[in-house]
């Protein structure tokens, strides 16, 4: 196994972090896998930027349920605070100290998705990204429990409208078919078992915090995966849990976050096993990947498409080039098909392949065109600069794989590297 060749130390910087940053990369050069791989589990906490000025729930739900002028207000106000909100968390992803628990905290986002455009609550995704956040590289099973308690899901699913009168089976839907076993393994009685286990879980209208009202609840006996009782929704949660299917499936959705798009089925399993017996520990599992031959393997490397994040941020927390404003930059990821607090749909972002379409790709080539065209080494706000370094280090740095464009024939760093920023092998990890 030997010790971290400075293209492996790339390879783990570029799948954790937001951009193969050489300083980091270099730090890890020469460690043991286990060691570089500790370096990044137990990175510092970095901190976290105030959050923008918001319009509090109590204020903006009864504008949101009122009249067509009173939605269009509430509507008009949840844009321009969202705005800043995505703002905010791309500040915060270009500056931190700890871009593996951003990269984590977004797999969450696409994970447990929620939206401004559905909630039209800002400052509830905020704290729901501040949830997120907290629990990022902790207990699983804790993460699901939150956020089965948070209000920009509650409101994103419509939960707090479900009642013993009037069930609403969307969060008990999703909550199995996206958060935890998935299709084909369960009925549409469990679904209708676990949203009533579910009614009476709402937002407090005064302070826009959890609350269950018990005189919605339906307290009646159910039968859920087989399960005979008088549910709450913390039972429904311990059941999923207990149910091997929920950690085959988060592992296998980890595989195509950090390992490549076609998942072993036999490594899967047995990793699985292992996150369940840990009590669904996040950090033991990202352990037994990050330390696995399948991460590490060759056929591996190259085959993850940079999501339009990892892309736009990346490439500026790498390189020494001018950076665009803020709100250049949420507009590029948006035309790139990745709008920070608003996902497609419950589903989130589908990623992978799918990042590259016919037109995403002219947005993402003309984007890494007008950066090669800037002046490299003015970037005196991050203190970046272009290192000192061979071609082949350059190279090593930059492609995960080898370049697919002929290299410019005449010598010179920076010449090199703008080359290399054009070619199709840099928009993968």
């Amino acid at each position: 196994m030997g010790l971290l060749a400075f293209k492996d130390a790339v390879h783990l910087v570029s799948r954790t972090g937001l951009g193969a940053e050489w300083d980091v990369a270099k730090k890890l050069e020469g460690r043991s896998r286990q060691d570089a791989v500790d370096q990044v589990l137990y990175a510092p906490p970095a901190l976290i930027k105030p959050a923008p000025a918001m319009t509090p729930w109590f204020k903006l739900e009864p504008m949101r349920l009122n009249d067509m002028k009173s939605r269009n207000s509430a509507w008009s106000i949840a844009q321009h605070e969202g705005k800043r909100l995505q703002a905010w968390w791309v500040e915060q992803m270009l500056l931190t100290r700890n871009p593996f628990h951003e990269r984590m905290t977004l797999f969450w986002h696409n994970h447990f998705t929620s939206s401004i455009q559905k909630t039209l609550q800002p400052s509830l995704l905020h704290k729901q990204n501040l949830l997120l956040r907290q629990h990022a590289l902790g207990n699983f099973g804790n993460l699901l429990h939150a956020v089965a308690r948070d209000p920009a899901m509650l409101v994103y699913l419509d939960c707090y409208q479900n009642t013993k009168d009037q069930p609403n089976e969307n969060f008990a839907r999703e909550l199995l078919e996206l958060f935890t076993i998935g299709r084909g393994h369960y009925r549409e009685a469990d679904v209708k078992a676990a949203a009533k286990a579910f009614t009476g879980w709402g937002v407090d209208d005064n302070t826009g915090k959890f609350i269950i009202r018990t005189a919605n609840h339906d307290g009646g006996k159910s039968v859920f995966l087989g399960k005979t009782g008088n549910f709450t929704g913390d039972d429904i949660i311990g059941i999923l849990l207990a149910h091997p299917r929920t950690a085959e499936r988060m592992t296998e959705k980890f595989w195509l976050a950090f390992v490549s798009n076609q998942p072993n089925p036999a490594v899967v399993k047995t990793w699985a096993q292992q996150f369940r017996q840990s009590g669904y520990d996040t950090k033991t599992l990202m352990r037994t990947l990050l330390n696995s031959d399948e991460f590490w393997a060759e056929r591996n490397r190259g085959t993850l498409v940079k999501s339009p994040v990892e892309l736009v941020i990346g490439t500026l927390r790498m390189l020494p080039y001018p950076r665009e404003s803020t709100g250049e930059m949420l507009n590029l990821c948006r035309l790139l098909g990745q709008e920070l607090f608003d996902p497609p749909n419950v589903k989130g972002w589908s990623g992978g392949d799918n990042w590259i379409n016919t037109q995403t790709l002219l947005v993402r080539n003309a984007y890494l065109a007008k950066l090669s065209r800037g002046n490299l080494n003015e970037k005196a706000a991050t203190n970046l600069r272009l290192p000192d370094a061979s071609a082949e280090q350059l190279i090593e740095w930059m492609l995960p794989v080898k370049p697919l464009k002929p290299l410019p024939e005449t010598p010179g760093a920076r010449r090199l590297v703008r080359s290399l920023l054009l070619d199709p092998a840099f928009q993968v990890s």
